[in-house]
């Protein structure tokens, strides 16, 4: 259970965060929450799909196939030069304080440190660069999930979600399905109107459309991935 306080100079003046990458910092994840201005960023790594909960269609970068199974994790290093935002700002969130949006951090992180990682605040109680860089993507963060209802919107009335399910051969006589997914119809939406063409192009939804669907070019590098990873457990 998360323990989030608001963060400030003086209760946290010493406080440390452990950077490096690994299960036991909470790393062993499937997937990661994300949003349209992200994309073009994520599609030369990872696929984006779209899970569908009880509040609606969520976007998601993902990791692996299932549960807990995160195939970008190679030892304490992410095995890929773009790191999603949602995951780099751990242990920090956005909270509101009175009307004002301010950073907080859940001090029950394994992240959390007093003697190793980055410095959040100076010395004299100034911010560290490090913590400036998580403020700047905090926002980045809180503005790009602004955009997100609007943009599943438009793709739900023209229809253009689907469901899959996925079929993954590992070599060896055996199979994993990856199902409970939605990706975006390209057939769909190539036959779409001139009119909801331009409409989504004027709304900001087309590049972000066209980012998901060259995304999931990325699955044949996931399928190995999870491939030479289940020839390493056997």
């Amino acid at each position: 259970m998360p323990r989030n306080q608001l963060l400030n100079n003086i209760d946290h003046q010493d406080l440390r965060i452990i950077t490096r990458r690994g299960a036991e910092f909470g790393d062993a994840l499937m997937a990661a929450l994300t949003f349209p201005g992200e994309f073009r960023s994520l599609q030369a790594h990872y696929p984006i799909v779209f899970r569908q909960s009880a509040g609606g269609f969520q976007p998601l970068a993902l990791f692996g196939f299932q549960e807990g199974q995160n195939l970008f994790l190679a030892g304490e290093r992410w095995d890929a030069s773009y790191l999603p935002m949602t995951i780099e700002r751990q242990p920090f969130l956005i909270g509101n304080a009175g009307g004002e949006l301010m950073i907080h951090v859940d001090m029950d992180s394994p992240r959390i440190s007093r003697s190793e990682g980055e410095a959040v605040f100076l010395q004299h109680g100034g911010s560290t660069e490090f913590i400036e860089r998580i403020n700047s993507l905090l926002l980045a963060i809180h503005q790009g999930i602004q955009t997100t209802p609007a943009f599943i919107q438009a793709l739900v009335q023209l229809e253009l979600l689907e469901s899959f399910v996925l079929d993954i051969d590992l070599g060896d006589g055996s199979q994993n399905r990856l199902a409970g997914f939605h990706t975006i119809n390209e057939e769909r939406l190539e036959a779409l109107p001139g009119g909801d063409l331009e409409r989504l192009a004027r709304a900001g939804h087309l590049q972000p459309i066209y980012m998901a669907i060259a995304s999931l070019s990325n699955f044949r590098a996931l399928i190995e991935r999870y491939r030479q990873a289940h020839a390493s457990d056997a």
